[in-house]
């Protein structure tokens, strides 16, 4: 489907492939340029190379190409599975590991893993993400749950739509909270500003956040947040609309923080009701020693 833009007065001068990059969800630069040097992008109906610069008016047009297909491959990576039965896992995901196959990371994910694990996993999701009923970002660590068949996928997926999956997380974050107790409302939707982000918008999906006080030291703040919804990267797009962004935050934090690999963002604990048994199910693990190094050299600082 050829998709079009016309270029306003705060985008003169912008490179086309810095433009399409903003424009076009969850793409990098490299791809977009890519698809100019393969002729799936035009200006005015004129081929252009990388470079060129927009002008205002200019009608940009492109059509982005079919995704080949990708063949998952089943790899022999260690897993922390904290629980496992005949209809589902639940795995404590470690820090710098992607979720799922895609153009960029088509190995070493937790997908792969699951697949060398598992006789069978679900396909509600595709043959990309087979087995994953949600998501947690490559450099948040924590507890995940993973389907083995589409029946105990689908009951997974309804508890989750209902809020009866109860998801703890621990995080800290820059800045000094001066009340004990919050609750983030605020839309989530894709920044159109930058289409790689996503942001607080007006007629973005229902996201509520809770929050809470663990300590403060001088600059920051160790807290404990609880989902209500589950949209892409919430906690982290809701503390920094509150001024509070976690710490080491690439996409999201303060440009000048503490720089330690990724965001310090921990998924602790999750409960849910067992599809099949209907137990009650409640799992809790220990963030990952770096965050609790960083705490300590707090301590020590301050």
């Amino acid at each position: 489907m050829i998709q079009q833009h016309s270029v306003t007065e705060t985008e003169h001068n912008t490179r086309i492939d810095k433009l399409l990059t903003g424009l076009v969800a969850d793409v990098s630069r490299s791809q977009v340029q890519s698809w100019i040097t393969d002729g799936y992008v035009r200006v005015n109906e004129t081929k252009v190379k990388t470079n060129y610069k927009c002008q205002t008016g200019d009608v940009v047009e492109w059509a982005v190409p079919e995704p080949e297909s990708m063949t998952i491959e089943p790899e022999s990576i260690p897993l922390e599975i904290v629980y496992e039965d005949a209809d589902l896992l639940v795995v404590n995901k470690p820090r710098g590991m992607v979720v799922h196959p895609s153009a960029g990371h088509q190995s070493g994910t937790l997908v792969n893993a699951l697949l060398y694990h598992c006789d069978s996993l679900s396909h509600i999701n595709g043959e990309e993400r087979p087995g994953i009923v949600h998501r947690i970002d490559k450099d948040t660590s924590g507890l995940l749950l993973a389907a083995k068949n589409d029946e105990t996928h689908e009951r997974l997926a309804e508890q989750l739509s209902a809020k009866n999956v109860d998801r703890q997380y621990e995080a800290i974050v820059d800045g000094v909270i001066g009340h004990e107790t919050g609750v983030i409302d605020a839309p989530i939707g894709r920044d159109p500003s930058n289409r790689q982000r996503m942001g607080v918008i007006d007629h973005g999906k229902d996201a509520v956040t809770h929050f809470k006080v663990l300590q403060r030291y001088s600059n920051f703040t160790h807290i404990s947040c609880q989902l209500e919804t589950g949209r892409t990267h919430q906690i982290r797009v809701h503390m920094k609309y509150i001024g509070y962004p976690i710490v080491g935050d690439p996409k999201y934090g303060q440009r000048k923080t503490i720089r330690i690999g990724g965001q310090a963002l921990h998924a602790k604990s999750l409960a849910f009701t067992h599809p099949k048994t209907g137990e009650k199910l409640d799992f809790v693990v220990e963030a990952p020693s770096y965050f609790h190094e960083l705490l300590t050299q707090f301590e020590k600082m301050y």
